[in-house]
C-alpha cells in the first residue's frame, strides 16, 4: 500500500533534498542570515531543484530543526541497547549537549522561523519528549532515577544547558559539570 502523504522520492531528488539539508545545516549554524542563494550554491542544485524543495527560508530551517530533533531522538534507544539504562542518558545527555554547542547558530535561524519558541513537550519536540521518557522509565525500572521523573521535569532542569556559552573557552568543562549535577539531581537517593 503506497502512503499518499508521503510520496515516495526518486533517489537524485532524494539526494538533492539531503544535500540541501546538509548545506544548510553548516551554513545556518555559522550565520543565521546566511542568503539562500549561498545555500544553494554550497549545496550544488539549480534554483528551481532548490525551491521545489524548500519554498522559502522558515520551511528550511523547521526542516532542519525536525531532522536534527529526529537524529537525537533516536539516540535514545541506541544507547538503551548499548549502555546500561544510567549510562545511556548520560551519554545522551551528551549527544544533546554537543547538539547544543554546535546548533547555537541554527538556534539564531530558528528563532526568526518561529518568532515564538516551541514549548517543551510541543509538537516539535514530540521526539524529543519520546526519547526522554524512553530513558527515564528505563533507569526508573533499573532504579538508578528517582520515580515519577517526566520528560517535562527533565526539560526544566536541563534548561540551562542553553545558557552556556557555546564560544567560551571553558565551555566543555562547564557542559560536563553541568551534565553531572543534572545526573546527580534525577538519581534515586536513599529512603526513595
Amino acid at each position: 500500500m503506497v502512503n499518499e502523504e508521503a510520496p515516495t522520492r526518486r533517489s537524485d531528488a532524494r539526494r538533492n533534498r539531503e544535500r540541501i539539508l546538509a548545506a544548510a545545516t553548516v551554513e545556518l549554524t555559522r550565520d543565521a542570515d546566511v542568503p539562500l542563494s549561498t545555500i544553494r550554491r554550497c549545496a550544488g542544485v539549480g534554483q528551481a531543484t532548490f525551491y521545489r524543495n524548500f519554498p522559502d527560508r522558515d520551511s528550511l530551517v523547521l526542516e532542519i530543526h525536525r531532522h536534527e530533533m529526529r537524529h537525537l531522538a533516536d539516540a535514545a534507544p541506541r544507547l538503551l541497547r548499548a549502555w546500561p539504562p544510567d549510562r545511556a542518558l548520560r551519554k545522551w545527555l551528551d549527544e544533546l549537549a554537543r547538539f547544543a554547542m554546535a546548533k547555537a547558530g541554527l538556534a539564531e535561524a530558528l528563532r526568526k522561523a518561529t518568532c515564538t519558541p516551541c514549548p517543551p513537550g510541543g509538537p516539535a519536540q514530540a521526539p524529543i519528549a519520546e526519547a526522554v521518557e524512553l530513558l527515564l522509565r528505563a533507569n526508573e525500572r533499573a532504579g538508578t532515577v528517582r520515580s515519577g521523573v517526566t520528560a517535562e521535569d527533565f526539560f526544566l532542569v536541563t534548561a540551562g544547558l542553553w545558557q552556556i556559552d557555546p564560544t567560551a573557552d571553558d565551555r566543555a568543562a562547564r557542559t560536563a559539570r553541568f551534565l553531572d549535577l543534572v545526573m546527580d539531581g534525577v538519581r534515586t537517593r536513599p529512603g526513595d
